[in-house]
């Protein structure tokens, strides 16, 4: 197969070749063979960018954040709170205030969940999801209606992997408290009508959040022009580290909201008596927090938009376009999830082979993929599957990557005949 994307040798036009130059983990070889990364929707991999900031705090500012007086503490807040600002500007926030620092998009949604929803549900009260979530976006709200009493609706898709409009405002009623929606599918790749969602939801006076996982990495995401309420992402889908992620929330709801977690930094005063809370953001931000991760989070963000969101995008789109079209003619091949929009994510299976033989035959061809439900057993459930193979593109994949998937999956199709 001679696949190639157009323009990518103009001048001025993405050089996919250099950004590869910038990922060192890609020149290493698996089985003898040269790796074809293909797993970035589970996480992608770090630009040297990336681990070099980080290094570069460990090795010259490492010390605990805002209590300390001496040089070194001084230099790690400064790093810290500068990476909340990188983070403000990535989102286009209105204020650091806005910006709280968590694990990951679970611990932000968790959040959400325990801090904002639970005081404000109760029997009767409903939380409105899609068809289309990952599992962090379905067992929050499972908890807090065992908590409180309230119901989780739940908005269907159609055979494509869209969400079914007319069903989603039928379900918008006036017992729902939040509405809580994946901007990109994470099996699927299906990018939500999010704008539409957040606009129908505030006519009614809701609520809306937004799991920005699987967005982040391939679309310029500005929270003040979607107009949502919460928005949660990962730092390690981002070509970030693991163990560091964001909850942008709306700094008026932020404030009424009570502390998730107790304990060091989220306190201005104790006693046994009573404790006084900090400020916005450090109020939801105990213990001391992932400080080189929140410093690779900022490098990362640097460096996606010095390649640019926008060529990232286009970049991935072309792959996306050129996976499908190629995959689409292997015999007993089904593509699971075949939306009008889609981030660069090809879910699919094929006739007699199940996803996990997929998975490890690739693996012995240096191809790396993801098989199983995708923490979105719902989802597979729906399309009557137990699991999808899953070939996910980020800003360093290639025609050639493609040219090899393929040509690995017709070695599948050889040795299961």
């Amino acid at each position: 197969m001679a696949a190639t994307l157009p323009n990518v040798s103009r001048p001025g036009a993405y050089d996919v070749e250099r950004v590869r130059r910038d990922f060192p983990i890609l020149a290493r070889e698996v089985g003898g063979k040269p790796l074809v990364y293909l797993d970035n929707a589970a996480s992608a991999q770090r630009p040297l960018a990336v681990l070099r900031a980080v290094e570069h705090y460990e090795t010259h500012s490492h010390a605990n954040v805002h209590r300390g007086v001496h040089a070194l503490s001084q230099a790690a807040t400064e790093a810290f709170e500068g990476a909340r600002e990188r983070v403000r500007r990535f989102l286009n926030a209105r204020s650091t205030k806005e910006i709280i620092f968590v694990r990951g998009t679970t611990e932000a949604i968790n959040l959400v969940a325990q801090s904002y929803a639970r005081p404000r549900v109760g029997p009767g009260d409903e939380i409105l999801i899609t068809a289309l979530e990952h599992h962090a976006n379905i067992v929050p709200w499972q908890m807090l209606r065992e908590q409180t009493g309230c119901t989780l609706k739940v908005a269907p898709i159609n055979r494509r992997g869209e969400l079914i409009w007319d069903e989603f405002e039928r379900l918008l009623s006036p017992r729902t408290r939040l509405v809580a929606v994946a901007h990109v599918s994470n099996a699927l790749g299906t990018i939500l009508p999010v704008e539409r969602i957040v606009e129908a939801a505030h006519a009614r006076g809701v609520p809306v959040l937004l799991d920005g996982a699987q967005a982040v990495p391939h679309i310029a995401v500005d929270v003040r022009a979607l107009g949502c309420d919460f928005y949660a992402f990962s730092g390690h889908k981002l070509y970030g580290p693991t163990g560091i992620g964001v909850l942008y929330g709306r700094e008026e709801l932020l404030a009424e909201m009570p502390p998730w977690q107790g304990g060091g930094d989220m306190i201005l005063t104790v006693s046994f008596e009573h404790t006084t809370y900090n400020d916005l953001p450090w109020k939801f931000e105990a213990g001391t927090p992932h400080i080189s991760g929140a410093v690779g989070l900022a490098a990362a963000m640097d460096y996606v938009e010095g390649l640019g969101l926008d060529a990232i995008a286009a970049h991935e789109h072309a792959l996306l376009e050129l996976a499908t079209k190629e995959l689409s003619r292997i015999d007993g091949l089904e593509i699971i999830g075949t939306a009008e929009r889609k981030a660069a994510v090809v879910s699919f299976t094929m006739r007699d082979i199940h996803p996990h033989d997929i998975g490890t035959i690739l693996d012995s061809e240096g191809v790396a993929v993801r098989s199983g439900h995708h923490c979105a057993m719902p989802v597979m459930e729906f399309f009557g599957i137990p699991a999808t193979a899953r070939a996910s593109f980020g800003c360093y994949n290639t025609p050639q990557d493609v040219e090899r998937l393929v040509a690995a999956l017709h070695k599948a199709r050889e040795v299961f005949g």
